[in-house]
């Protein structure tokens, strides 16, 4: 708990249920700021209360309009910036334009630089995120970034939810091996992957799985669900394996375009994303969809942060 000595929490509009649960957490109402759009479709930012030598935190997530809520986010720095509050910390659950990491061909821009340079210009101390799409990213920024895991939330769901004897987990891709493996190797159980060959991106051409999945409960883990193409594909390759039942995890559910529906039809038992984006409509159009909260965390590190405290704990545990 807090005591609402020199701390303010702004939230914007693209996940405003989030920004009530980190506030709950803590112990303080949400401070006021009216967010509204022009004709033209530009945002207009009203910080409602004095932020002077005050500790601000901006909770705003990658999604939905993801080009507004990133100008939102930067208005509302700068604002907070030109009242003369003293730190200002950007918590961005999912880091827009994650995936836009790396110059991989000719003329690719390295959009997540820019998106990195914006915040800080805007007048950002300190980032907050989870579970980055490319940890090279916090290397984008010349301020502390805090990279949090939904790895403890995951660890502690599989235990509570599985016999771990039956449990394998897998990794969809090479990519993700070293996340998946060390989940395994925490909860002590067997781990497999598969290897991708792609025709383009987004289009999966041939998946190879390594390692054994017969008669066990797959757990596959990645850190984003968008189209749901590869973990639909893969939890069907898990079943002709003969895998027993087949549970994905994954930390931001985009779950973009007809995924909803491609889970719904797929070999997946249930597909358990985290609270990082909203995900009410998503739940009520699908079944299959479980949703943990990850509130307490950003809630606990905010604190932390706060007070000067270790944040690392909280890459190993959940928070009570």
């Amino acid at each position: 708990m807090l005591n609402g000595s020199g701390i303010k929490i702004f939230s914007g509009t693209s996940h405003p249920e989030l920004a009530e649960i980190i506030a709950r957490r803590i112990g303080l109402p949400l401070s006021k700021a009216e967010i509204t759009r022009s004709g033209i479709g530009e945002t207009n930012v009203t910080i409602a209360e004095s932020v002077r030598e005050d500790d601000v935190y901006i909770i705003n997530t990658g999604c939905g309009a993801v080009n507004t809520a990133l100008m939102e986010l930067c208005i509302m720095i700068h604002a907070c910036k030109i009242a003369s509050a003293k730190r200002i910390t950007a918590v961005i659950p999912l880091f827009p334009y994650a995936r836009q990491d790396k110059k991989d061909k000719s003329r690719a821009p390295i959009t997540a630089k820019l998106v990195a340079n914006m915040i800080q210009k805007a007048g950002c101390d300190h980032v907050i995120t989870m579970d980055l799409h490319a940890s090279q990213i916090q290397g984008f920024f010349d301020v502390p970034v805090d990279k949090l895991y939904a790895e403890p939330s995951a660890i502690l769901y599989i235990r509570t939810h599985f016999d771990l004897d039956n449990v394998v987990i897998v990794s969809p891709d090479a990519g993700g091996a070293k996340r998946a493996t060390s989940i395994a190797d925490r909860l002590g159980v067997d781990f497999a992957l598969f290897h991708k060959e792609r025709k383009k991106a987004n289009e999966v051409s041939r998946m190879v799985l390594v390692g054994n999945v017969k008669d066990k409960i797959a757990i596959l883990v990645d850190d984003m669900a968008d189209t749901c193409g590869t973990l639909c594909l893969a939890a069907s390759h898990l079943s002709e394996a003969g895998a027993q039942k087949v549970f994905g995890f994954v930390t931001h559910g985009i779950l973009s375009g007809n995924a909803l529906q491609a889970i719904e039809a797929s070999n997946l038992e249930k597909l358990i994303v985290t609270n990082t984006l909203p995900q009410h409509q998503n739940q009520a159009a699908c079944k299959k969809v479980e949703v943990i909260d990850i509130g307490k965390v950003l809630g606990e590190v905010i604190r932390r942060s706060h007070y000067g405290e270790s944040v690392s704990k909280l890459f190993h545990e959940v928070p009570y």
